[in-house]
């Protein structure tokens, strides 16, 4: 692992919604573009609330193998 970072997001928002700002966040957080979700991410995703971006989900090169994103629910902490 090079770098991590945890994002919390509280408002009051669809989950949906929720999981896209926090990639978002993580992204600017980590100094890289926002990568494609591609229909194998949703599919990950949708499966176990996980899924890894490579490069061929970003537009522009990266320095690492790839991105996992995850969401660990409140409740799960």
């Amino acid at each position: 692992m090079i770098k991590e970072t945890t994002i919390v997001r509280s408002e009051n928002d669809t989950r949906t919604h929720k999981v896209f700002h926090a990639l978002e966040d993580a992204c600017h957080e980590l100094d890289l573009g926002i990568p494609i979700w591609l229909d194998k991410n949703v599919k990950e995703f949708k499966r176990a609330a996980k899924t890894r971006f490579y490069q061929d989900h970003f537009m522009e090169p990266i320095d690492f193998d790839y991105l996992e994103f995850q969401v660990i629910e409140e409740d799960d902490l």
